[in-house]
């Protein structure tokens, strides 16, 4: 299994109940009493399903208390209470004290759903843990066993969080000094950064987490020349452009900018613990950072949200419509008006880039759409939603019937509303959606929204751009599925043509995104960034295929990715993974179909396929199965899987309402 899998083994008792995603009240002072109080009489294991419901009402300020509370818990009691729990594995190293980080970092993951094994390396010791050979990332192990449920890549961490501070400038800096020392040792140390992420990267060691550098007045003020000072500034900002361009320069890298957190007001360091302490960023800001680290881990396990649904009233406007009509909703004019503007504002930028919008509003469905439509105020239109459901429903009703239009699991929503009895009917009903309850004041509507980076993902491709559109587009599909007689009368009737080929480079981020994102048709559950990617398409014997997709209707675009690998005579399918969008319409059989028959093309004896289970995925369990293949046990490769093979004895050919090109690459020769 490769460090960017998710470690989700197969459940072996009922899962604990969901816990809601996020708050769905006022922040509860007493859910860190509660959580210690449950410690103490050594519950907290035992109790553990009930963590992340405590952590999503506690105050901020107090989840790094919490955070070293659930470190000390033994990993293995909580597993036995919790035994599908994901497991994230983190190395830490930096230029200074760093341990602080975990506390915080162990809370924001279990917020999350996730357990944290945090590995923590020596003071200083960046560069050599960057550099190094081997990929165990760091020598301390703080609390947690190299065994992970089970998995052979032990000690192997998803990701690396590379934490630096002005000491990483400023450690061989000599008294007397001017901007122009500053920039000399600036540049030599991003010449040495960026040496050492090159190695990190060439070794295939997988995420790289780093960040960039405060800049404290404590040491601009130590130049009296105010141009002189200026200059530094400008030295600064030089240095943490450099460490921002590394995330362009390679995709297995994350760079994560302090100065927006710094911004909000979070002091960048204390000076005592910065002295006595060597931990040169204050605890708050290591927090914050912690709860951005949080964020990064989530998208690397596939657990971005892609539909945001918003309530009308109080949230995309002020006033109740029903009582003040469209011409008495605050937008646009006034303060609040300008407020709500403001926010609707941030909506569309969400929009924009793909989040798709959606509606939940207990309002009459006439008046709503004529107001979208018509006020001269409104930033948001009609257009702007994917659907937009107003009635006397209830909204966790609304919910369930959006999603199950768009295909998407509930564990892809978010939705915001103003009312805090809406928020936690929504979240005791629905645990999976994320739950923000916006401030009365519309000014704060923005940050409750993006605390969370929900939507945060690692590369903005094409499909993301477009898939508005191509939701729209399957509205389209589905009336034209309601005016024909029967299921097969809809699939001869879309005139579908299905590619399989090698993806163009342009293309590996959204291969990649597939695997990082799609969690329902996903039978090996294996994630991968755009670097492991283009590795596997450059390994002897194996295979990377995108699936594309269009019909009468319009192009889908890349819809699915399989990872296919010789071994001897054997074919291995290692994973396969396709889009939510066009489940059911034969494209999975046909894929299958052009496999088997290349692997018979090219003189293979047998294909196999493994299907590794978890919590999403569970109604492909008989895939393979269905495709004529047979059970032959479990995965040597991978514990928890079951593998399944086909003797290629009787090949059974692609759906005939579909027209099928597949070509495996230069190297073969072979369409199908």
């Amino acid at each position: 299994m490769t460090q960017a899998q998710e470690r989700i083994p197969a459940p072996a008792a009922p899962a604990a109940p969901a816990a809601p995603a996020a708050p769905a009240g006022p922040p509860d002072p007493a859910a860190l009493a509660t959580l210690r109080g449950r410690y103490r009489a050594g519950q907290l294991a035992a109790e553990y399903g009930s963590v992340r419901a405590l952590l999503s009402r506690m105050p901020r300020s107090d989840l790094p208390a919490a955070g070293q509370l659930l470190a000390r818990l033994d990993p293995a009691e909580v597993r036995r209470h919790v035994p599908d729990l994901p497991v994230v594995r983190v190395a830490v190293t930096g230029e200074s004290t760093v341990a602080p980080v975990v506390g915080p970092l162990t809370a924001e993951t279990a917020r999350h759903g996730l357990w944290l094994e945090a590995k923590v390396a020596p003071y200083g010791s960046y560069l050599h843990d960057l550099m190094r050979p081997d990929d165990t990332g760091g020598d301390q192990d703080h609390g947690r066993p190299d065994d992970t449920a089970g998995h052979q890549d032990h000690g192997r961490p998803d990701l690396m969080l590379c934490v630096l501070d002005a000491h990483t400038v400023l450690g061989d800096l000599t008294v007397p000094w001017r901007a122009e020392d500053v920039e000399g040792a600036a540049r030599t140390k991003l010449a040495l950064i960026r040496a050492a992420v090159r190695a990190h990267q060439r070794a295939g060691r997988g995420l790289l987490v780093l960040n960039t550098v405060p800049l404290h007045r404590r040491l601009t003020h130590q130049l009296i020349d105010l141009r002189c000072r200026a200059r530094l500034g400008a030295v600064w900002r030089e240095f943490n452009g450099g460490l921002l361009s590394l995330a362009a320069e390679h995709a297995g890298v994350v760079v994560v900018d302090l100065d927006p957190l710094i911004g909000e007001g979070v002091p960048a360091a204390e000076p005592r613990a910065a002295q006595y302490a060597r931990a040169r960023l204050s605890e708050a800001l290591l927090a914050a950072y912690a709860r951005e680290a949080a964020h990064i881990v989530r998208a690397r396990l596939g657990r971005t949200r892609k539909v945001l649904a918003l309530d009308l009233d109080g949230t995309l406007w002020g006033g109740v419509l029903g009582e003040d009509g469209p011409g008495g909703i605050e937008l646009g004019e006034g303060l609040r008006g300008e407020a709500f503007l403001a926010f609707q504002r941030v909506v569309r930028q969400l929009g924009s880039q793909g989040v798709l919008l959606a509606v939940s509003s207990k309002n009459d469905a006439e008046t709503v759409s004529r107001t979208l439509r018509e006020h001269p105020a409104m930033l948001l239109r009609e257009d702007d939603f994917v659907q937009v459901s107003a009635n006397w429903k209830p909204k966790h009703d609304n919910l369930r019937d959006i999603a199950e239009r768009l295909g998407l699991g509930l564990d892809s929503f978010v939705f915001a509303d103003d009312s805090p009895f809406e928020c936690g009917l929504v979240g005791e009903q629905l645990p999976e959606v994320a739950v923000i309850r916006v401030d009365d004041d519309p000014a704060l509507h923005p940050s409750a929204l993006l605390a969370d980076g929900w939507f945060d993902l690692f590369d903005l491709t094409e499909a993301d751009l477009e898939r508005a559109d191509r939701y729209r587009t399957e509205a389209r599909r589905q009336e034209f599925r309601e005016d024909v007689d029967s299921y097969q009368a809809y699939l001869d009737g879309l005139g579908l043509e299905v590619t399989l080929r090698p993806p163009a480079g342009p293309e590996l981020a959204r291969v990649a995104q597939l695997t990082l994102r799609t969690n329902q048709f996903h039978l090996a559950t294996e994630r991968l960034d755009v670097p492991e990617v283009a590795d596997r398409m450059a390994r002897p014997g194996h295979h990377v295929l995108a699936v594309h997709a269009r019909d009468r209707f319009g192009d889908q675009g890349l819809v699915g990715a399989l990872f296919l690998r010789r071994d001897g005579e054997v074919l291995r399918i290692d994973n396969f993974a396709l889009s939510c969008r066009v489940f059911s319409r034969g494209i999975e059989s046909a894929c299958v179909a052009a496999v088997l028959r290349f692997a018979r093309d090219t003189t293979a004896r047998a294909v196999t396929g493994r299907y590794l289970p978890s919590p999403r995925n569970a109604a492909f369990a008989a895939f393979y199965g269905d495709q004529g293949f047979t059970p032959v046990g479990t995965d040597p490769d991978e514990p928890g899987a079951v593998l399944f093979r086909h003797d290629l004895r009787d090949l059974a050919p692609a759906p005939a309402h579909l027209r099928l090109d597949a070509a495996f690459g230069p190297d073969d020769g072979d369409r199908t």
